[in-house]
């Protein structure tokens, strides 16, 4: 049973900043929230009357008991639930899918640190660089990093007892360059940790200081006449500035900014951060979400932020997001402790911060579709509009495959029909079809519903294609009573069709007066509207391209031995048909193509044409 709104560890909760954590009758933490004032928060999960969504009211059924961990602020609180979120991956919370599996660069907690990727986070006091979403890119950086500094490659725990008792001896690396040999004690401890430091900033895209300390190195290296080290650290320069200019950003200011996104499509979400780093882009990371049953975009904005933050070790002075949230305050504070100085969270109105923004929120929509794609090619997936559908239409299979059509004319005039083919909720523009209205005289759009689904159910039978699990008309009960006649005419009576009304967008089912009750909230039916918009615009791109070509047609059309290349040839050295018709035979054989004989015939051809 869930836990009764009565159960005395509701009156035992206290009234201070802080977690609570839900759990199932296993045990299982299902939900990890946050709250000014934790018992009112907890409180208003088990009041009735309070309103609530189809998730909440999932979550609340399956609470069979609650925890909860008081805090001295707001700003303890975020950080607990973030941390709480990321530790149990609750059911019921926004999380990064697989973010255990992150690839991330650690460095290493020793006298002589090591650099090294790594996908295991282990918290023994190691730095940890990431997480990162592209392990190519972190690889690339990562070897770059091995041809400028000479970081070793060896797993050894070195410390002055291991150097003390020559526990190892140089290898290949310290003859090519490539290591200072500190198994030997060839470096000293407070060298090569500064060494790690520069490592350090360049991979977080803070070359400046790397510049100046390779430089400093080759000028060292040349005073002593060491000239072949001198050299090395020459290319190595080379190297560091090319990949800084590269990553330069456009007139941008040489501050550390985050740029974040959400592009959000049903249950599925992506999350891009774009790194800017002293002026320089260095990376642009994504993140797909989960949980997001009737999560707001700014929830999940700033759970996103809760949870990366908490593992990025980077943070910049500037975070810019889409839109300014509530708790940006409690955020900055956070933020600002995590670093060590000021941080601020900001939405950006116009300008070059605004363009990185939207090429943020480009990518995120890219690597959605993409993500999306790749789920609907799995034969089990059922987008979550689908499943609403089904329920809202009480149909009795799932609504794969939905065609959809619409009429576009001006009082009759240049009249078409549109179908389009939704699969999976996802548009297959290579099944849409489009119809030249042509047995229908004048503005009746019932008539024209007819023939176009007449001509398209009747070609589907003749050639064996599949039929649509359910038919869309764009139109009330007029619309839809024309359809259904045609598939009664067809023996199609055991498909689904309805019809969607403009004005209040109401649905309609056959035999059935009264639209049918479905939530304007619904996905099912935003799923619907998408559908209808998408015939309506196919339509009426169809119905103005007929209408520009009619309107465009030349009288030299009608003229005989004239095509369209003698026709542009014409109108581009008389301007206009009754410059043609006057102009004299010398003049019209001054055009390409167009001869004594031919120009006598287009002249007597206008006359009559034109008279």
């Amino acid at each position: 049973m869930p836990i009764d709104i009565n159960h005395a560890k509701l009156a035992e909760i206290p009234k201070s900043p802080g977690c609570y954590l839900f759990k199932s009758g296993k045990g299982e933490i299902i939900y990890v929230g946050k709250a000014k004032v934790l018992r009112n928060r907890v409180r208003s999960y088990f009041q009735e009357g309070t309103s609530k969504d189809g998730k909440t009211l999932v979550m609340v059924k399956k609470i069979e008991d609650i925890e909860w961990l008081a805090t001295n602020n707001e700003v303890e609180a975020f950080i607990l639930e973030a941390n709480l979120i990321k530790e149990h991956i609750p059911r019921y919370n926004v999380t990064l899918k697989d973010d255990k599996s992150f690839p991330y660069i650690r460095i290493t907690n020793e006298p002589y640190p090591q650099v090294f990727l790594t996908r295991r986070v282990v918290r023994d006091g190691s730095k940890y660089l990431g997480p990162f979403t592209n392990v190519a890119k972190v690889r690339q950086a990562l070897k770059v990093v091995k041809k400028v500094f000479s970081i070793r490659s060896c797993s050894y725990h070195i410390n002055d007892e291991f150097i003390e008792k020559k526990k190892a001896k140089i290898c290949l690396d310290y003859h090519i360059k490539k290591c200072e040999g500190p198994c030997e004690g060839l470096v000293s401890q407070k060298e090569y940790v500064a060494m790690v430091r520069q490592v350090e900033d360049y991979l977080n895209g803070k070359t400046s200081g790397v510049i100046s300390y390779i430089t400093a190195k080759m000028k060292e290296a040349a005073e002593a006449e060491e000239f072949e080290d001198a050299a090395r650290f020459r290319d190595q320069l080379s190297t560091v500035k090319k990949r800084a200019e590269s990553q330069m950003v456009e007139s941008l200011d040489e501050s550390d900014r985050d740029f974040i996104v959400i592009a959000v499509e049903e249950e599925n979400a992506c999350a891009v951060v774009l790194r800017v780093r002293e002026g320089k882009l260095i990376g642009l990371e994504h993140f797909f979400l989960k949980g997001l049953e009737n999560e707001q975009p700014e929830s999940i904005l700033r759970q996103f932020i809760g949870q990366y933050y908490t593992t990025a070790e980077d943070v910049p002075k500037e975070v810019y997001s889409e839109f300014r949230l509530n708790e940006s305050i409690t955020i900055e504070e956070w933020l600002g402790k995590k670093k060590g100085s000021p941080v601020r969270l900001m939405t950006p109105q116009r300008g070059k911060k605004k363009k990185l923004l939207s090429m943020a929120m480009k990518n995120a929509n890219l690597h959605l579709k993409e993500f999306i794609l790749n789920k609907i090619v799995r034969a089990d997936y059922v987008p979550k509009s689908l499943s609403a559908l089904k329920n809202d239409l009480n149909m009795d299979k799932m609504p794969r495959r939905i065609e959809a059509f619409d009429i576009s004319n001006i009082q009759g005039s240049d009249a078409v029909g549109s179908m389009v083919c939704f699969i999976n909720a996802a548009p297959r523009k290579s099944e849409y079809r489009r119809f030249k209205i042509k047995s229908v005289e004048g503005p009746d759009d019932y008539s024209m519903m007819r023939e176009v689904l007449l001509r398209r159910y009747r070609r589907v039978l003749d050639e064996d294609k599949p039929l649509p699990d359910l038919i869309l008309i764009d139109g009330g009960k007029g619309q839809l009573s024309a359809a259904v006649s045609v598939l009664k005419n067809l023996d199609l009576l055991d498909l689904d069709v309805i019809g969607l009304a403009k004005r209040l967008e109401e649905v309609y089912k056959p035999d059935q007066s009264e639209p049918q009750n479905i939530s304007k909230t619904s996905p099912g039916l935003s799923l619907l509207r998408k559908i209808r918009d998408e015939s309506h615009r196919f339509a009426i791109t169809y119905h103005r391209k007929l209408r520009k070509k009619r309107n465009l047609h030349s009288v030299l059309d009608d003229v005989k031995g004239i095509g369209p290349n003698k026709r542009n040839a014409l109108l581009a050295e008389f301007k206009s048909v009754n410059d043609i018709k006057d102009a004299p035979i010398n003049k019209l054989i001054v055009v390409p193509g167009i001869s004594a004989k031919l120009a006598e015939s287009i002249k007597k051809q206008l006359v009559e044409l034109l008279s």
